[in-house]
């Protein structure tokens, strides 16, 4: 029976980890083996790393660090940044990843999603799609290279399309509400959670275990995935990697 998880996403960053605010101001959150030794003590659901550089500035992934990961892990990895072809998805999975992300790549080139899904199954495909609120019209809009690209992909057929060419897995990433730790968009959520028939994960916004319970509360079975809420404390954002869930799961 399917379950509802609870995710911590880390942002690599120059070799290092860092948090956002809205995709900017990034601030220095420590290393990341090191944050994977603390998350395998914690014995979280899954642990989801992207690669804020890769894309950006066409750049492959770092499968050397990826691989030092994998080995030092004791829980389920997913990887997003730079990948742009099967093979690479291929040879992060042989490197002890469970999942691989692809977002720019997959919306410059849909077929993809079926070449990776062929290559490595679609259990190890996840779609993740950065999307802004429309400030005048009703909808969202998709946007790549850390926010700043605008698509012109619409947000809920683009999920449809994902999963018929074989995505396993779409996340939907609220630039909107990155680091602010207010609250998932429980609008976005349900847009996109009546439109997948895949599972779904929703980043962005949590600030704590109740928020993530009335995302949980508002969409059913549901990724719930999260970075400020993970690695900081209190309201000066001290610095520190927990990990905390809802007291109560679907």
């Amino acid at each position: 029976m399917l379950r509802s998880r609870i995710i911590p996403c880390l942002l690599l960053h120059d070799g290092g980890l860092v948090k956002t605010r809205q995709f900017k101001d990034a601030k220095y959150v420590g290393d990341p083996l090191n944050a994977v030794k603390i998350f395998n003590e914690k014995e979280v659901d899954e642990l989801m790393l992207i690669d804020i550089d890769a894309t950006a500035h066409a750049q492959t992934p770092n499968f050397a660090l990826l691989k030092g990961l994998a080995v030092e892990s004791r829980m389920p990895l997913g990887y997003g940044g730079g990948v742009t072809t099967a093979q690479q998805a291929t040879q992060i999975i042989a490197s002890g990843f469970e999942k691989v992300s692809i977002s720019a790549a997959a919306l410059a080139r849909p077929r993809l999603i079926r070449e990776m899904a062929e290559a490595v199954g679609a259990q190890s495909v996840v779609v993740t799609l950065d999307v802004r609120k429309n400030k005048l019209l009703p909808g969202y809009t998709i946007y790549t290279r850390n926010g700043t690209e605008k698509q012109k992909a619409n947000l809920l057929e683009f999920c449809q399309q994902a999963v018929e060419l074989g995505a396993g897995e779409i996340v939907i990433n609220s630039i909107d509400r990155d680091g602010e730790m207010a609250g998932y968009d429980l609008e976005l959520a349900k847009l996109v959670r009546k439109t997948v028939s895949s599972p779904v994960t929703m980043l962005g916004g949590a600030g704590n275990s109740t928020h993530m319970q009335e995302l949980i509360d508002a969409v059913g079975v549901v990724g719930a995935a999260a970075g400020s809420m993970f690695v900081f404390k209190g309201p000066y954002r001290a610095v520190l990697i927990n990990y905390a869930r809802p007291s109560r799961l679907v």
